[in-house]
């Protein structure tokens, strides 16, 4: 036993040392690749870590700190009506304007109360896929008919993938719900109480990080131009429902939760971010992979290019609404339909730090096949729209 822990030491040195040793510095291409995953990480830690990840945040260690065991399990739970279960998991995206990596924090949060595997899972693929800008974006740049078929498949693929999770671990889940004892008590406050605080929390996360600031007109853009107004009413009413609803003790607990997920979310994120940006550079500029290996890969309607899409989707980090400008410029160098849609069913729900952060929460064989459900439905998904249209 001590002789195969100290071979696995010496490999390991051995692994690291030939990676210095013949580590290309000084090449164009890796030195380029070295500032993008810088310039992504600094991109991230300012645009997403204050507006966006710190509110999920909140809201996660709220539902831990806040929400009673039994609401969860009553809505959410193993044992709970798949209609009412599966519904809420699916429609939240169009609630929720977050990217992959700002719904892990509230997945977190709901699986660990004692959400099912499948509605939390419907939830974790819904949050940055079915969201209402995005489709609506969708619909005006890329066209009405990429629009609707993104729409439409995305919540099909929101409980598609719960209820084969569901199923795929169904002996675990029927243990996790045969172990959970819940407390009769009374809650500190009422239910209209608990949805007007949450509802804040949520309103001040989605007006924060509003797009639609580039100088057009319309609802979107109207809300945009107000977004700090009503952010800031909603955090003055955040505020006073802190000091008149919740004692000391229940907010010493707030903080303590959300300091919990924090910790262990922020620093696989960012090695994340870091590694993807290594990779694939930030949108529009290429890190160690060829950026024209991908398009000249999604050309066809191929069953390998739809594959492909889904893949390269997946571990890329996309913003939430920047897939639209990054696909229309693999569009116009002759990316085929099929692939297009692939890539937009995969790669809002996925990424790199997202699949690090999910394997700490619900460990790799969940991971493994949440992932693999997400590739092969968005590839078939995308090879069928692709030889209809």
């Amino acid at each position: 036993m001590e002789l195969k822990k100290e071979l696995k030491w010496g490999g390991s040195l051995l692994g690291i040392f030939l990676i210095l040793y013949f580590l290309p510095v000084g090449t164009l291409r890796f030195d380029n690749a070295v500032t993008e995953a810088l310039e992504l990480t600094k991109w991230y830690a300012r645009e997403h870590v204050l507006l966006c990840l710190i509110p999920a945040f909140w809201i996660a260690g709220a539902i831990a700190a806040f929400v009673s065991q039994g609401s969860v399990m009553r809505y959410l739970g193993p044992k709970a009506p798949k209609p009412l279960a599966y519904g809420v998991g699916a429609v939240s995206g169009t609630i929720l304007a977050v990217c992959s990596c700002t719904v892990l924090p509230l997945f977190a949060g709901i699986y660990r109360m004692g959400a099912g595997l499948g509605p939390a899972t419907a939830f974790l693929y819904s949050g940055p896929a079915i969201n209402a800008l995005a489709i609506i974006m969708t619909a005006k740049v890329l066209g009405f008919q990429l629009g609707l078929a993104r729409a439409l498949t995305a919540v099909v693929f929101s409980v598609v993938i719960g209820l084969t999770m569901a199923w795929l671990f169904r002996k675990e889940e029927q243990e996790k719900a045969a172990n959970v004892h819940l407390p009769d008590e009374e809650p500190p406050r009422t239910l209209r109480q608990t949805s007007a605080f949450f509802a804040t929390l949520i309103g001040i996360l989605v007006f924060a990080n509003w797009g639609g600031g580039d100088g057009g007109s319309g609802f979107f853009a109207t809300i945009h131009s107000f977004k700090w107004w009503l952010s800031g009413a909603l955090s003055l009413l955040l505020v006073w429902m802190i000091w008149s609803w919740f004692k000391r003790a229940e907010l010493v607990e707030w903080c303590e939760q959300t300091w919990s997920y924090a910790k262990q979310i922020m620093p696989l994120l960012l090695g994340g971010v870091l590694v993807a940006g290594l990779l694939l550079g930030r949108p529009g500029s290429e890190g160690l992979i060829p950026s024209q290996w991908i398009a000249q890969s999604v050309g066809d309607n191929s069953i390998w290019a739809n594959l492909f899409a889904s893949v390269a989707g997946a571990f890329m980090y996309f913003a939430t609404l920047t897939e639209i400008p990054i696909l229309q410029g693999l569009m116009g160098n002759g990316m085929a339909s099929g692939p297009s849609l692939a890539l937009l069913l995969a790669g809002p729900a996925l990424s790199l730090p997202n699949m690090l952060v999910i394997n700490s929460v619900i460990g790799p064989r969940k991971t493994t096949a949440y992932v693999l459900l997400v590739v092969l439905m968005a590839t078939l998904t995308g090879w069928v729209y692709g030889i209809i249209f």
